[in-house]
């Protein structure tokens, strides 16, 4: 699979999640965390050709997309994002590319049961440098130490508590269970999908954020602030779906936006997973659509 395939694929799905409407996030109506929509296109751009590099494995991938990424906009903007494209970019390489959601499934967990030591280091020095405090530090397995356990036994210690480490553990079950349903297709009908502030991408979101409490809240504010939040994400889709009138869904959706924002709330993961499933639905169809 040629690169630039893959490279457009993950650029597509970066630049369609920025642009929807995502409550607590940052997205093209409202910057957030003291960033904006532009830090992402960028840090998107910077990174991607170390994604899509022909060849190179999981953990290379993500290393060198994270020290792209840092270089172009100096702050962590796609840990998150890069830990779950590299796997799909590498299964699309080894023919899961235009094959369907079940073949690139399958593709990527058996990319996952390939992963080596070499893997675990270079992603453990990844998540060190994009992460200095709080994520990657575990009784079993602590990033700033060289890896005595593989990458995935080292996600499979963090799957309970971080949504993005459950990927590679559980293969892919949110992603190709949760997020690609989410994004339209046979049976879909809610209305936010064809919602030029929502789309798809904002459904997805959404669809993450209402069924887990987010695991950047969780981490940085405890368990009870990660579900309060999870409980306020899925009471506003409710009322979205149900709304008729666009103008007021976008409305009810940026005050929930700006109170989350006010304090300090950015349900991250949920983000991160649906860029992943918005590159996951374009590898699987062929290119984006």
């Amino acid at each position: 699979m040629p690169a630039p395939a893959i490279e457009a694929a993950f650029l597509a799905a970066c630049r369609a999640e920025i642009a929807a409407l995502k409550p607590g996030n940052v997205h093209r109506f409202a910057p957030g965390h003291g960033m904006e929509a532009a830090t992402f296109e960028a840090s998107a751009l910077a990174s991607a050709p170390s994604l899509a590099a022909p060849g190179a494995p999981v953990g290379r991938r993500v290393l060198e997309s994270v020290e792209a990424s840092f270089a172009a906009v100096g702050v962590n903007t796609n840990l998150g994002i890069l830990l779950l494209s590299a796997p799909l970019a590498l299964a699309a390489e080894r023919g899961g590319y235009g094959q369907g959601a079940a073949a690139l499934r399958r593709a990527t967990q058996a990319v996952l049961a390939g992963l080596d030591a070499a893997d675990a280091s270079h992603v453990f020095q990844a998540i060190a440098r994009a992460s200095p405090g709080g994520l990657g530090r575990h009784e079993g397995a602590d990033v700033r130490r060289p890896p005595t356990i593989s990458l995935v036994e080292a996600m499979r210690l963090a799957a309970g508590h971080d949504l993005v480490a459950r990927q590679y553990a559980d293969g892919y079950a949110d992603i190709f269970e949760t997020g690609l349903p989410a994004l339209g297709g046979a049976g879909a009908d809610s209305p936010l999908l064809s919602d030029p502030a929502f789309g798809p991408a904002g459904t997805a979101y959404l669809a993450f954020a209402a069924r887990h409490p987010d695991s950047h809240i969780l981490r940085k504010y405890g368990a009870g602030v990660a579900e309060t939040v999870r409980g306020d994400l899925a009471d506003l889709a409710k009322h979205l779906i149900s709304e008729k009138e666009a103008a007021t869904r976008f409305e009810r959706a940026l005050a929930l936006d700006a109170s989350l924002k006010a304090r300090g709330l950015n349900p991250g993961t949920s983000a991160d997973l649906t860029v992943a499933s918005l590159f996951a639905k374009s590898l699987a169809e062929g290119g984006p659509r």
